[in-house]
């Protein structure tokens, strides 16, 4: 089977060309070709992805990442695209680009879900090997996912896959969404997260003392809920204190590169220590065997170490699983992968009226 699939959700244009083969209680997958066009450039200036913006890129991109993807590719036997969670207007484009294939190629057209495409990212091997297989042992079953985006912030029970269940999410900012306001508080660039990741970096390297605390929101609560829009605030008005003969014009707070840099450990940590508590929880109270941590912030190295650092710790025989860097960001591979599973889940389903669901839940 041939998939061509189709991402996007937010600001990437996005689509890849998977070969997949079912040999005995195992699937190979072969990356054809995989192509993701950051707009990453073209949003700064907002300091953050503007839909609009999103919608016209995705519209002129998209045929030409089709004719660079199906150079030389005979015609798939379907096509998947992603049909939300995401920015509604960009997922329009997608959809409609994949309808319109649909018809032109008489192929049938399958949608899929962002995020359990960020939960089957992790089936491709770190080595980043186009050719790779993947057996139900890979993963010991129940699973846990911690996906933590721009947009998202969730804690996903896996019964196996295709089998989901949401045990926790945030109730106000997601942890990437925190990143980004932070940064802008800092007066750093858009995307904020990689930006406050490498001042973190040289404060833990340079600055022996912690000389800011933050609040950790929600770490104590009985539920396996976040909330990061508190850690924010008190970064603000940590600023603010900061900076308080300031011209009341201005919109950039002056801070020191030192000062910046000490906020940045902080909020990183704060952040870091409310997720490790809750997964950890998580655990506890459902018995996973396995953790899955997806979406774009699970690149953060400060992040995985600490939740490597947990599980050595509590959980010495679980296995933890995180995508290549390269696909912990949106991509089309992760669709394709996700949409394989839903077709060999219901191989005759026929799916009429796909439609942009910005808010669909796994």
């Amino acid at each position: 089977m041939k998939i061509l699939s189709i991402e996007t959700s937010c600001d990437e244009t996005a689509i890849s060309l998977l070969s997949v083969v079912e040999t005995g209680e195992s699937v190979s997958f072969q990356v054809l070709a995989n192509i993701t066009h950051s707009q990453v450039e073209l949003h700064q200036p907002y300091g953050g992805v503007f839909p609009a913006l999103a919608k016209r890129e995705h519209q002129k991109n998209l045929p030409l990442v089709l004719e660079e993807i199906m150079m030389g590719q005979e015609i798939p036997d379907c096509i998947c695209v992603t049909s939300g969670p995401g920015l509604e207007p960009a997922l329009w484009c997608g959809i409609v680009f994949a309808k319109e294939l649909g018809e032109k190629w008489n192929i049938p057209v399958v949608p899929v879900n962002h995020m359990e495409g960020h939960i089957l990212s992790v089936l491709v091997p770190q080595s980043g090997d186009a050719n790779f297989e993947f057996k139900n042992s890979d993963i010991d079953f129940p699973a846990l996912a911690l996906l933590i985006s721009g947009g998202h912030t969730e804690l996903v029970l896996v019964k196996k896959i295709g089998d989901y269940q949401i045990i926790g999410k945030t109730r106000d900012d997601a942890v990437g969404e925190a990143f980004d306001k932070v940064a802008r508080i800092l007066g750093l660039p858009y995307p904020g997260g990689p930006e406050i990741s490498r001042l973190a970096a040289i404060a833990r390297q340079e600055h022996a003392f912690n000389r800011i605390t933050f609040p950790r929101p929600m770490i104590h609560s009985a539920d396996l809920d976040f909330s990061f829009s508190g850690i924010k605030t008190a970064v603000l008005y940590h600023v603010q204190g900061q900076t308080e003969n300031r011209n009341v014009t201005d919109t950039v707070f002056k801070l020191s590169d030192e000062v910046k840099q000490d906020i940045s450990r902080e909020f990183e940590n704060a952040v870091s220590d409310v997720l490790v508590s809750k997964t950890k929880k998580a655990v506890d109270a459902f018995g996973a065997q396995s953790l899955i941590i997806g979406g774009g912030v699970s690149a953060n190295s400060h992040i995985k170490n600490e939740m490597k650092n947990m599980i050595e710790n509590n959980f010495p025989d679980m296995k933890l699983l995180v995508p290549e860097r390269e696909l912990t960001g949106d991509n089309a591979l992760m669709i394709g992968i996700a949409g394989y599973f839903k077709i060999k889940k219901d191989p005759t389903r026929v799916y009429s009226d796909i439609k942009a669901e910005g808010n669909l839940g796994l």
